[in-house]
């Protein structure tokens, strides 16, 4: 039981993540779309938000390698089996 405790979080954390993101994008483009410039505000919101999915991804992988060398260097089994 306890081997699929770390797998359900992250599942669920990432659904989370996911789902706010989505909801904050769809409001922003909405807002966007009130406004009498459309194109322009359609293009901000996409640029920001592909902005912020990039910025997070690489988040993401340096706190995955920052994560892999400080278990290395720790001299952790990082096996998966």
């Amino acid at each position: 039981m306890i081997d699929w405790t770390p797998i359900v979080f992250v599942t669920f954390k990432a659904f989370v993540l996911c789902t706010g993101m989505f909801f904050a994008i769809k409001w922003h483009y909405d807002q966007g779309k009130k406004d009498q410039d459309k194109a322009k505000q359609n293009r901000a919101v996409l640029r920001a938000s592909g902005k912020v999915v990039a910025v997070f991804m690489l988040l993401l992988l340096a706190l995955g390698i920052v994560t892999f060398f400080v278990v290395r260097m720790a001299g952790l089994e990082m096996t998966f089996l």
